[in-house]
C-alpha cells in the first residue's frame, strides 16, 4: 500500500517560512562538506505530491515561475477555486483526507505531502512518515509546521542523517 510522506524542511525552531513567507533561508552551512540531494533521493520513491493554494502559488510566482518543478509527478492543489487541469496539475476542493484516502487505495508510489502547514495539520493523522530537514536557522517568527495539528501524534524515530548543518530526522507513526 502506498504511504503518504510528509517531505519538508523546517528552521531550528519550527518555522517552514519566514513572517513574509519566505524560503531564502531554506539551505545549510559549510558549503565544503558533503552535499547530500535528499529531494532526488526522495522523489525516487514518490509519483503524487498534494499541496495547498499557497505553496503552488508561491512555486509558479517566486519559486519557478517558467516550469513546474514537479513535472513528473502528479500534483494536486487544494484549492477553493475553479480551475481546469494543466500539465497533470489537478485543482481540487476534495477534502484533503477524503484524497489522501483515495490515493493510497489506488497502485502506485509514495505520495508526498509538500506543504504548507495548514494541510499538515489537516493530515497529520493520514501522514505515514515523516522525513523533516532541519536547518540551521533560527527565524524566531514565521510560519510554523504543526501550528494548526489539534491532536497529539506519537511517532517512531527511524533514521538520522546530517549533512552542511541540516539535519535530517525520518519517522513513522506509532
Amino acid at each position: 500500500m502506498r504511504k503518504a510522506v510528509l517531505f519538508i524542511a523546517m528552521s531550528l525552531d519550527g518555522y517552514i517560512a519566514d513572517e513574509r513567507g519566505g524560503v531564502e533561508w531554506l539551505d545549510g552551512h559549510d558549503p565544503d562538506t558533503e552535499n547530500i540531494d535528499a529531494y532526488s533521493e526522495f522523489v525516487q520513491n514518490a509519483d503524487t505530491v498534494i499541496m495547498g493554494w499557497n505553496t503552488y502559488h508561491q512555486i509558479v510566482t517566486e519559486l519557478s515561475p517558467l516550469e513546474w518543478v514537479y513535472g513528473n509527478l502528479t500534483s494536486y492543489v487544494i484549492t477553493h477555486r475553479k480551475l481546469p487541469p494543466k500539465d497533470n496539475i489537478f485543482f481540487t476542493d476534495k477534502d484533503p483526507a477524503e484524497l489522501i484516502t483515495e490515493l493510497k487505495s489506488r497502485d502506485g508510489k509514495n505520495i508526498w505531502i509538500c506543504g504548507g502547514a495548514s494541510l499538515v495539520g489537516q493530515l497529520a493523522d493520514l501522514i505515514d512518515e515523516y522525513q523533516i530537514s532541519v536547518i540551521p536557522t533560527i527565524l524566531g517568527k514565521g510560519k510554523r509546521l504543526f501550528d494548526t495539528v489539534q491532536d497529539e501524534v506519537k511517532l517512531k524515530l527511524l533514521s538520522t542523517r546530517n549533512y552542511k548543518g541540516i539535519v535530517e530526522l525520518v519517522y513513522s507513526r506509532r
